[in-house]
């Protein structure tokens, strides 16, 4: 299908606001990346009108789709995982064009995966690991099993990016496929909770008891980032960290974190007098030493 889509890339290679083009076929019995489409033709441009634009083809008996995304969003979707499939792309799609190599070192600093980008992309993932573990225990606590199951499965998820990345590997479409290459431990402990024959409950009590060795041996690599962050000045107010430009990526589950890292006695609350009485003002801070 690539030489009927000839004229739709070639004109817009031609603009000088095109950055690169790549083509991806279906490959049969594979992930289905390409969202069940024939084949997807991504174009990545400079700055546009809208992040994302999508036009959908079909010819004979052949279903085509066209994604134009421009260079921030592409950024943003490499950063915090939300596109999995753009993974699948850079890796795996043929290059047609390739203004000044654009593609070509994407490709290789996706490879290398450098290290500030690593520690951010952990924190996200440690953060959202907390918030599923948590609630998960609290649906336990509650004894609404399926609840807690649920939070569970995705916690164990978030732990397995998690793994991945710590390993310096961007995590794929095919995630528990790597962990079971990467972090076998893991994966192991996900394959007894889909299958094993123990009732809910008692899969859950097991999981949770397993769950706390793994957490707990990954934390400091977790909030690594967040430790860079803190050391920046002696004391945060939650207003600060939550609008920090970086941090703002896993604000939505920074309270929860932060009351889990205090529990732990890996942050430290500071308190500050207001006027009213009795009342005080809270800040966050790593312990001194």
């Amino acid at each position: 299908m690539e030489d009927i889509l000839r004229p739709i890339y070639q004109e817009r290679a031609s603009h000088p606001n095109t950055l690169g083009a790549i083509i991806v076929e279906k490959r049969h019995h594979a992930v289905p990346s390409t969202d069940m489409f024939d084949t997807v033709l991504l174009l990545i441009v400079k700055e546009a009108e809208q992040p994302v634009f999508i036009k959908h083809y079909t010819y004979q008996d052949k279903i085509a789709a066209l994604h134009v995304v421009d260079e921030n969003k592409l950024k943003q979707w490499l950063l915090l995982g939300t596109n999995k499939k753009i993974f699948d792309w850079l890796y795996n799609g043929k290059i047609i064009f390739d203004r000044n190599e654009y593609i070509t070192r994407l490709k290789a600093e996706l490879k290398e995966f450098p290290f500030y980008g690593r520690k951010l992309k952990m924190g996200i993932e440690f953060a959202k690991l907390i918030r599923r573990y948590l609630d998960g225990k609290s649906f336990f606590q509650n004894q609404q099993y399926l609840d807690a199951y649920n939070h569970v499965i995705h916690s164990l998820h978030h732990l397995a990016r998690l793994s991945i990345i710590e390993n310096g590997f961007h995590p794929e479409v095919t995630v528990w496929n790597q962990v079971k290459q990467i972090e076998p431990e893991v994966y192991k402990l996900y394959e007894e909770l889909i299958n094993s024959e123990e009732t809910i409950k008692e899969r859950l009590e097991l999981l949770f008891l397993a769950s706390e060795f793994l957490i707990h041996s990954r934390t400091m690599a977790g909030i690594s980032h967040l430790r860079d962050i803190l050391q920046e000045k002696e004391y945060w107010s939650i207003d600060e960290l939550i609008n920090h430009k970086e941090i703002r990526e896993y604000a939505v589950d920074l309270t929860v974190l932060l009351e889990y890292l205090i529990d732990r006695g890996i942050i430290e609350v500071k308190v500050a007098k207001t006027k009213g009485e009795g009342v005080y003002h809270r800040y966050y801070m790593l312990p001194k030493r």
